[in-house]
């Protein structure tokens, strides 16, 4: 790779803002005019695995080299974020928006929360890292384009909320109401109204919250916060979900599909969650507009 470092790396026309490569190449990509932007080249071969990282995860293919393709052999997915446990899929999918997904490898089986675009070759790829996956769990409509397909090839149980079931009509299992489910031990469904009638977050072992898109970690503001300037559904049942869980969840990660990852401590997490609830007690409607985010 080394004859490859201070390629012209740009970011091209088709980019849709969604984070991902800035959240991969910090740093190296940054925001400009409502897009990703190139910052500067990289220097070292470091820096150009993240460059590589951000490309082989860009789900419209912006992230780009002027001096030819992006070849396959740098493509680090699925991306340790915790040794032999929690990865990012990478590949994200036009047709999920952008979104990060993530597997979890656990005793009893890994899960597979919302999904990267199809291929056979990932799905060859991520079996093998993970062994067999048990659960596809998706955290609301917008990230249920191929729920179906890779649960069928993984040979696992697709989960969806009723609120949001015309777009996984066919999922094996169904979580209904706001109260929590099991989904297997020690793994729990959180239903989580607001950015979309269905949305559900995934707690995994006191350590893991998948939050789709109802909250992330702000680079902005260094803080957990929710999507108040892009939620489809109602902001006031948003903030009432937060009311209702913020004393109940405990966890370490907070791994969305649109926004930052962040580790903190559980307590400190549960603390910064809390004080989450209490803001979003004062949100109200507003249009969507996504230049409002606070990346």
């Amino acid at each position: 790779m080394t004859d490859d470092i201070g390629a012209d790396w740009y970011v091209d026309g088709r980019c849709t803002n969604c984070d991902a490569a800035r959240q991969l190449a910090p740093g190296l990509i940054g925001e400009a005019d409502g897009r990703a932007v190139v910052l500067r080249q990289p220097r070292d071969e470091a820096e150009e695995r993240r460059m590589h990282a951000a490309a082989h995860a860009c789900h419209t293919r912006s992230v780009r080299r002027a001096s030819g393709r992006i070849v396959a052999v740098p493509d680090p997915f699925p991306l340790p974020l915790e040794e032999d446990r929690l990865y990012l899929c990478g590949h994200n999918s036009q047709r999920t928006a952008g979104a990060n997904s993530y597997l979890l490898r656990r005793p009893s089986g890994a899960v597979m929360v919302d999904t990267p675009r199809w291929s056979e070759a990932l799905a060859a790829r991520y079996e093998a890292l993970a062994g067999p996956v048990t659960d596809v769990l998706l955290t609301h409509r917008d990230h249920a384009a191929h729920g179906r397909r890779w649960a069928d090839r993984l040979g696992a149980r697709l989960w969806i909320h009723e609120g949001d079931l015309d777009a996984a009509p066919d999922a094996d299992r169904v979580l209904r109401g706001t109260e929590p489910a099991v989904v297997g031990d020690g793994l729990t469904a959180f239903p989580f109204p607001g950015h979309t009638a269905g949305s559900v977050l995934y707690v995994a072992d006191d350590r893991y919250c998948f939050s789709g898109d109802s909250l992330y970690w702000s680079r902005t503001t260094a803080d957990l916060e929710v999507f108040d300037t892009v939620t489809w559904w109602s902001v006031t049942a948003l903030a009432a979900s937060l009311g209702r869980v913020a004393a109940r969840l405990r966890f370490e990660w907070i791994l969305p599909g649109h926004g930052d990852r962040h580790r903190l401590p559980a307590p400190e997490m549960s603390r910064r969650l809390r004080s989450l609830a209490e803001r979003a007690r004062a949100l109200r409607p507003r249009p969507v507009d996504f230049t409002a985010v606070r990346w």
